[in-house]
C-alpha cells in the first residue's frame, strides 16, 4: 500500500479506514469513473474541491462525484459573497495535491471544510488518499471531525 501523507495522518489519528485502489485513466479523471472502478456507487464517492473566497481565502467543499457544485450555496456557508473554484495551476501549490488526487485530509494548511449533507447518510464514504488512483473509505462523521468540517447543503 502506498504510504501517502493523508494514510499516515488518519492512521496516526486512530481513525479505522480501508484504502482501495485503481488503475487511473488520463482520459477520464473524473470521479464517476473512480466510483466505477472501485466498484462503488457514486453517491458514495467523494470530490474534493478547493475554492477561493472573496472574504475567506481558500476553503474545501467535497460533494458527490456525480453532482455538481452551487457555487452560491458554497459562498453563503463559508461566509462569503462569491466564490471560484482554485485554477488547476494553483492546486499543487496551495494544498499539496495534484487534480484528481486531491484529498480534504493532509493539505499544506487546514482549510475551512463543508462536506455535502448527504455523507451522513452513509456508514462509509470515499475520498482520495492524496494521490491519483487510490481513495481512502471511512466513516463520514470521523473524517469530518478529523478535518472540523460542517456538513451542509452545498450540491445543485
Amino acid at each position: 500500500m502506498n504510504k501517502t501523507n493523508a494514510v499516515r495522518l488518519l492512521e496516526a489519528a486512530g481513525i479505522t479506514f480501508k484504502t482501495a485502489e485503481y488503475d487511473v485513466d488520463e482520459s477520464d479523471l473524473s470521479g464517476v469513473h473512480a466510483a466505477e472502478m472501485l466498484g462503488q456507487p457514486a453517491e458514495q464517492v467523494f470530490k474534493t474541491l478547493v475554492l477561493k473566497g472573496d472574504k475567506s481565502g481558500y476553503f474545501v467543499c467535497c460533494i458527490p462525484v456525480a453532482e455538481e457544485l452551487d457555487l452560491k450555496k458554497a459562498a453563503k456557508v463559508s461566509g462569503n459573497k462569491k466564490c471560484e473554484m482554485l485554477h488547476v495551476k494553483d492546486l499543487l501549490g496551495v494544498t499539496g495535491y495534484v487534480r484528481g488526487g486531491c484529498s480534504p485530509v493532509g493539505m499544506k494548511k487546514k482549510f475551512p471544510t463543508y462536506i455535502d449533507e448527504t455523507a451522513v447518510l452513509f456508514d462509509e464514504i470515499a475520498v482520495s488518499a492524496g494521490v491519483r488512483g487510490m481513495q481512502v473509505i471511512l466513516d463520514p462523521q470521523k473524517l469530518g471531525e478529523f478535518v472540523n468540517a460542517v456538513f451542509c447543503d452545498i450540491t445543485v
